[in-house]
């Protein structure tokens, strides 16, 4: 579904991204891994148009992504999840989850009840401002309204990051019934080895820019870990 190929980046004189190479099969989990600074959050914002790319290739579907603006890849099908949530705090909960809607392929503009399903909590707090929810319930309402905007790809960095043990539970039952019971093809980065073996199917290691090792989630082994994720 995604795919990336010989990518470069850089922040000014800075070579971010090396000749990078991804694989995002449609219908699975991929987990981007590595230690902090490795490059993974610069990813998947040169994914979604919000870095500029000096190289490469990168195509979901049939799509050149390099010819399409930041602003129309939600139109695409693809959601995004920005690390740290990154949620309207004076806007209501509702309000929140309308912004996805005009990115909407199918013309629709009423929040679809399987959000609120998904996350019962947000149907009890709509006119809650987005600011007075607990970080936990912040997460659930970004990843809403990514889903808001019926995605096909869901790109999700760091979903658990400062959230308690419940809802990272919570969360990753989420994932696992998106991806393996509706079909949604889901790109995370993750730092919790648990959660990223519970809820993904294959998994690409990142260290200085480059994609140093790919492959089913069983073959993670012990020897990878300590190399590329052990501080």
């Amino acid at each position: 579904m995604l795919k990336i190929e010989q990518l470069n980046q850089y922040y000014g004189q800075s070579h971010t991204l090396w000749d990078l190479d991804l694989d995002v099969p449609e219908g699975q989990c991929t987990v981007l891994m590595g230690r902090n600074g490795v490059g993974k959050t610069t990813l998947l914002q040169c994914i979604m148009g919000l870095l500029p790319v000096k190289s490469g290739v990168m195509r979901y579907r049939d799509t050149d992504l390099r010819r399409v603006g930041a602003e129309q890849r939600a139109g695409l099908g693809i959601g995004y999840v920005p690390q740290g949530r990154q949620i309207f705090p004076l806007m209501t909960v509702e309000e929140n989850l309308q912004i996805g809607l005009p990115a909407r392929r199918d013309g629709l503009r009423k929040i679809p009840d399987f959000i609120y399903e998904l996350f019962p909590v947000l149907k009890e707090m709509l006119g809650r401002r987005g600011g007075d929810l607990s970080g936990g319930q912040q997460q659930q309402l970004a990843i809403g309204r990514a889903l808001v905007t019926d995605p096909s790809l869901l790109i999700l960095d760091e979903p658990t990051e400062g959230i308690q043990p419940n809802i990272v539970a919570d969360i990753g039952n989420i994932v696992r019934r998106l991806n393996r019971d509706m079909g949604l093809t889901v790109l995370l980065v993750e730092q919790k080895l648990p959660f990223a073996r519970k809820v993904a199917d294959r998994f690409c290691l990142l260290d200085r820019g480059r994609a140093v090792a790919t492959g089913e989630m069983p073959a993670l082994n012990e020897a990878l870990i300590q190399q590329y994720l052990t501080v």
